[in-house]
């Protein structure tokens, strides 16, 4: 059974960039919360979509390039970890900061990592984007495609969690 429209043929590839690049981009950017590092595996994905041009139909085309780009962050993730595991095993520089303060900033820093990610995909994805990205409760409900109000429950919800979890500090 074969495709009339070829994921291969050069203006079908472009009209999928146009219609999935963006939220791609989107989406990954709420994982990564980095613009450049957005567009890098945006990019790789549609590298590796030409590449397996042939291999993919069009009807799998935006689960292939979700998939891509997400395995590629995670990828990435993984990678930072070892660099961050070989990094503390070598010998501290000398810091400014007292001991107490970095071990205080570090213990802060992982619970709130750690409570962000225990919030649910729709409240992670209101927050980040509510307060990593700046974008307003309108902004964020045209975006997902769901109202304001939707947005203002995550975002109530989000946030009770996150103090329940990191308490007063």
């Amino acid at each position: 059974m074969k495709n009339t429209e070829n994921v291969c043929d050069e203006s079908t590839f472009n009209l999928l960039y146009k219609i999935y690049g963006k939220p791609i981009w989107r989406f990954i950017y709420i994982k990564c919360g980095n613009s450049s590092q957005a567009d890098d595996l945006v990019q790789e994905a549609y590298i590796k979509l030409w590449q397996n041009c042939a291999k993919v139909s069009k009807e799998k085309a935006k689960s292939f390039l979700y998939t891509v780009c997400n395995n590629a962050f995670l990828n990435q993730v993984a990678h930072k970890k070892v660099v961050l595991k070989h990094a503390k095993s070598q010998p501290e520089k000398i810091n400014n900061h007292s001991p107490e303060f970095l071990m205080e900033e570090s213990q802060f820093s992982e619970k709130l990592k750690k409570s962000i990610e225990n919030l649910t995909e729709a409240q992670r994805t209101a927050f980040l984007l509510n307060r990593i990205e700046g974008k307003k409760y309108s902004e964020i409900a045209e975006m997902l495609d769901i109202s304001i109000k939707a947005v203002e429950k995550r975002m109530s919800q989000a946030l009770a969690t996150l103090r329940k979890e990191i308490g007063n500090i």
